[in-house]
């Protein structure tokens, strides 16, 4: 008999009843060191009190009015994401996925409101993942998503990630943009090369496209800046983000300049729930901490710290562990034993963490995280691989 919620995942036999900063406490009272933050989403932890505050004072007043009226929350948030990125113009939703469907979509509209409908090709990288829906799975391409879910929608040409030639080949007289991820997560914690992505920005001036990032999951500060492409030096045309936007709370965006959202006018795009108040209040309470001063600075220097961290468990753990990943605070090893299995020895031992593809083990923690949390999260994993090794 099929169970009462739908069987997609493949669950941990462990409930959460309530979390404290760096770590959830199950419903048996055992706490558990959380680097995996409801994959890269609680960004400042859990039951942060200015994001407690700030969604109990909301949540008294107005949850819901519809986008068919001004939502004033919008427009704060809207403008304090411009002031600290690219971007023209903000579209609040609800997820990754949904953030990232309205990118394709800007992409697509951009080219045919400038006469030039035929230019609807998306050229998008292999070990990509962009989401779940049928038009995200079609661009990340990989099997495992989307068999079953025939037919595949069109409009995604794929080339080898950090491959410049390979994507300036692909460009033909269809192509209307590039989108990549700064680093794929789902796909092993790969980061492009800052050139790369300058090259990426450049390729798209010559050829008169549009440059798209898909920052759901490096956005909001996981790297160490707001958004990642601000390391290359450079700004996209369209991105979308979502993940620790809301700090826990279900929100995505899509940032976009003015002459990329030209086309999308009053019905060309929308969402029921995107952007209610909650949502706004939860954004503007996780910003007012990642925008405050020496918060990117804190969590450039626990980054480094992670990173060197690891380096000294790979070096430690040779039959476990082949190599490490990654940027800021979104960082994975590589694993020569089944990553399943490191993840179980880890979850055993009271850490959370996340697989990736490509064998890797995935960390992304809050970014509140101290050096003692990295110190003891570095102790679970070199007990793990002891295990493991043995």
């Amino acid at each position: 008999m099929i169970s009462t919620v739908l069987p997609v995942y493949s669950r941990a036999d462990i409930a959460f009843e309530k979390g404290e900063g760096m770590y959830l406490v199950s419903t048996e009272g055992r706490r558990y060191l959380d680097f995996g933050s409801g994959v890269a989403v609680n960004s400042l932890g859990h039951a942060h009190p200015h994001l407690v505050a700030a969604l109990k004072a909301q949540a008294e007043k107005l949850w819901h009015c519809s986008n068919l009226y001004r939502v004033p929350g919008q427009e704060a948030v809207a403008a304090r994401l411009i002031a600290h990125s690219f971007a023209d113009t903000v579209f609040f939703c609800n997820s990754g996925a949904e953030a990232m469907e309205g990118v394709i979509k800007l992409v697509r509209k951009y080219h045919y409101e400038a006469g030039h409908p035929e230019r609807n090709r998306i050229i998008v990288a292999r070990g990509a993942f962009h989401g779940r829906t049928l038009a995200t799975i079609a661009a990340g391409g990989q099997e495992k998503h989307l068999k079953g879910f025939a037919p595949i929608v069109d409009g995604f040409d794929r080339v080898a990630y950090g491959n410049l030639n390979e994507l300036r080949a692909a460009i033909g007289p269809h192509t209307a943009g590039i989108l990549v991820e700064p680093v794929q997560g789902e796909g092993g914690i790969v980061p492009a090369s800052l050139d790369y992505l300058r090259a990426l920005r450049a390729v798209a001036d010559e050829f008169g496209i549009l440059l798209a990032l898909d920052e759901v999951q490096t956005g909001n500060g996981r790297t160490g800046k707001l958004y990642a492409y601000e390391w290359a030096g450079i700004t996209p045309d369209v991105l979308g983000t979502a993940k620790g936007l809301g700090g826990g709370f279900p929100l995505g965006a899509v940032l976009a300049t003015e002459k990329a959202a030209s086309g999308m006018t009053p019905g060309s795009h929308g969402s029921t729930f995107g952007g209610n108040p909650l949502a706004m209040a939860a954004a503007g309470a996780t910003l007012d901490i990642l925008l405050a001063d020496g918060f990117m600075e804190h969590v450039q220097k626990m980054g480094s710290l992670l990173w060197d961290t690891f380096g000294r468990l790979v070096k430690a753990h040779p039959k476990v562990l082949e190599d490490q990943r990654g940027a800021g605070l979104l960082q994975g090893l590589k694993c020569k034993v089944p990553n399943t299995a490191l993840n179980k020895a880890l979850l055993d031992r009271g850490l959370l963490a996340v697989g990736a593809g490509d064998n890797v083990e995935r960390f992304v923690p809050p970014l509140i995280v101290e050096p003692a949390h990295i110190a003891e999260a570095a102790e679970i994993i070199d007990a793990a691989c002891k295990e493991l090794a043995a």
